[in-house]
């Protein structure tokens, strides 16, 4: 049996037929229990054919000759509890999230049972797929649109990828920003060969903490935009683990996804999300 704490990837191509479960634990030497652990949390891959890699969750799949199985087995990611979002609008086709700190928006190859996207699929019952159409970084929370069927995905995922979704976000950053760059700023530092676009708006300071808290709208998607773009502006978010110095914060990353905006591709008709209200509402 394997007592190894740390990650490791396993990948085998099956030569005769077995059940999934057991084959994994024999080629391993991870106990059976700890397989379909991993398997229920999304960590076990299977290429079959032709068709794309997708995971294997239920430990009694019969696997046939020829299909290719990995595993990817991180012990302390997988024992990881998942913190709870909640849904406050569901419109059916597409619904709005609010994701909390801690939360990945999408899984990765080495499970998804600490993402958005899974446990919205739980919260949901598994009666309704469901697409990402947009990201929140994992120490960040607020709001995120899931879709729930092929075409609302790529119709909301056009939006997002022709700037017509209006994205705020509330965000606390180190020092006096008015002071040392004015109320309001534009941001165009290119990130990563790509052009990128921030907007901010100083709502209020606080001088014995030095923070100020900030309306930021981005125009862009880039990776860590915001954090970054800030950071480059010399105030970089509190709480933030990556960029900027002197930022520490007990509280966490100080980056709220607050308010969504656009025309409803179905309906036609604007709509917009704010998280104050919705959370106002839901009470």
């Amino acid at each position: 049996m394997s007592t190894s704490a740390q990650p490791a990837e396993y990948r085998y191509t099956v030569s005769t037929p077995q059940v999934a479960s057991e084959f994994l634990a024999q080629q391993t030497g991870v106990a059976k229990g700890r397989i379909k652990d991993a398997m229920v949390k999304g960590a076990v891959w299977l290429w079959r054919d032709n068709a794309a890699a997708r995971r294997i969750r239920r430990a009694t799949l019969d696997l046939k000759s020829g299909d290719r199985i990995a595993m990817f087995y991180d012990p302390a990611l997988l024992q990881l509890q998942a913190v709870q979002p909640r849904c406050l609008v569901d419109r059916k086709r597409y619904s709005i999230w609010y994701k909390p700190p801690g939360l990945l928006t999408q899984g990765s190859w080495w499970g998804d049972h600490c993402s958005l996207a899974r446990q919205a699929e739980l919260a949901l019952g598994g009666k309704r797929e469901i697409f990402v159409v947009h990201r929140l970084d994992r120490e960040a929370d607020g709001l995120v649109l899931l879709a729930h069927d092929k075409n609302a995905a790529a119709r909301l995922s056009a939006l997002f990828q022709g700037r017509s979704v209006e994205k705020r976000y509330r965000v606390s950053v180190l020092g006096d920003v008015a002071t040392a760059a004015g109320r309001e700023g534009v941001i165009e530092a290119p990130l990563d060969g790509k052009a990128a676009l921030s907007r901010y708006r100083v709502e209020e300071y606080d001088k014995e903490a030095n923070v100020t808290r900030l309306q930021v709208q981005i125009e862009t998607g880039r990776k860590h935009q915001i954090r970054r773009h800030l950071d480059v502006l010399g105030h970089p978010v509190m709480g933030d683990p990556r960029y900027g110095r002197g930022n520490k914060n007990e509280a966490g990353l100080q980056l709220t996804a607050n308010y969504l905006a656009f025309t409803c591709p179905f309906s036609n008709q604007p709509v917009s999300f704010s998280l104050d209200a919705l959370l106002r509402d839901a009470k």
